[in-house]
């Protein structure tokens, strides 16, 4: 039999560990916006109170933790279809806005110095094209200095938001990669080597001279990587910048009916790989749903010089009240 001090103390127990789910948040899932998340996280957690445990372990990975419940939130940067998402009980909104770059280590060639038909870049990772001084890179790039070496394509080996983005950028490139390869989180890939979440294949890219790889934007900063310079859909050569990604934005085809499922590749006048990033919630949590959406609201109204410092640019803000407006519709 319990005594009244006993009683009292399981009481207390109780109570505080219900205090502690309360003031932390858990999600996981794509490792594309995982330094922009942090940063949200700390402010979050300096304004509030609230810690917001993210971790990055790939949109794969988040997409299959949130379909068990195993946390309040996943996020992917490849968007589920709204037939997935009622098979998975789940909303979805985007977060943020992003880029993939083709980051390289060809020694002595400067950051946008080398450029790359998109073409050519299927062709690359196809293992088409497996030399660096290969024509048709040679054809686009006078003035700058090829050597006759193999190139070293590395690539992501989990299932990744990143990958299918990349692999829709190629599919609406290369009318060879969509029929062989397709768009997917994972792919056979037909040369190279595979690297975990983004930071594998940075990391793969710095450590291998003549090496190419697909990374976010704002991880190629950070860590002060060089990337090529691409095509907008129309052929004209374009870096990746705030105003090139905003461009594409500026084009989406946001839908609250759809659950905001969209592509931004390879739209007119703008940087080629531009995606959205996206949130996922379970239908029936509304507690935890509300929590969640808390954090993503103050990062919203708060966030945008911490996402842009990063390398990312800020939902623009009728996209940001359209979710609001979702949220509302779907508690």
């Amino acid at each position: 039999m319990l005594t009244k001090m006993t009683k009292g103390l399981l009481i207390a127990a109780v109570a505080a560990t219900s205090m502690i789910a309360a003031d932390k948040i858990n999600g996981a899932g794509a490792t594309f916006p995982a330094p922009c998340y942090y940063d949200w996280a700390y402010n979050y957690q300096k304004a509030t109170h609230t810690r917001v445990n993210y971790q990055s372990i790939g949109s794969g990975g988040g997409i299959k933790q949130i379909s068990e419940r195993i946390v309040d939130f996943g996020a992917t940067d490849a968007p589920m279809t709204p037939k997935e998402l009622d098979k998975a009980k789940l909303t979805q909104f985007p977060a943020v806005i992003g880029s993939i770059v083709v980051a390289h280590n060809l020694p002595g060639v400067a950051d946008e110095k080398l450029k790359l038909k998109n073409s050519v870049v299927a062709d690359i990772f196809a293992g088409k094209i497996t030399m660096w001084n290969d024509s048709a890179i040679a054809a686009d790039n006078a003035g700058v200095k090829l050597p006759a070496e193999k190139i070293i394509v590395a690539h992501r080996s989990d299932g990744s938001g990143t990958t299918y983005v990349f692999t829709d950028y190629l599919s609406e490139a290369s009318k060879m990669w969509k029929s062989k390869f397709g768009t997917g989180k994972a792919i056979g890939w037909a040369t190279g080597v595979g690297g975990k979440g983004n930071e594998g294949v940075t990391n793969l890219i710095k450590q291998t001279p003549y090496s190419i790889g697909y990374i976010e934007n704002s991880y190629k900063e950070k860590n002060n990587l060089s990337a090529a310079t691409l095509q907008t859909a129309e052929g004209k050569w374009v870096v990746a910048n705030k105003a090139t990604f905003q461009a594409a934005v500026k084009q989406a085809k946001w839908s609250k009916k759809d659950h905001f499922y969209s592509s931004l590749v390879l739209q007119d006048g703008a940087y080629p790989i531009v995606a959205a990033t996206f949130i996922l919630m379970p239908r029936e949590t509304a507690e935890s749903n509300a929590e969640v959406i808390k954090f993503f609201d103050y990062s919203f109204k708060n966030g945008d010089k911490a996402a842009e410092k990063l390398g990312y640019i800020a939902l623009p803000v009728e996209t940001s009240n359209l979710v609001r407006q979702y949220w509302a519709e779907t508690k």
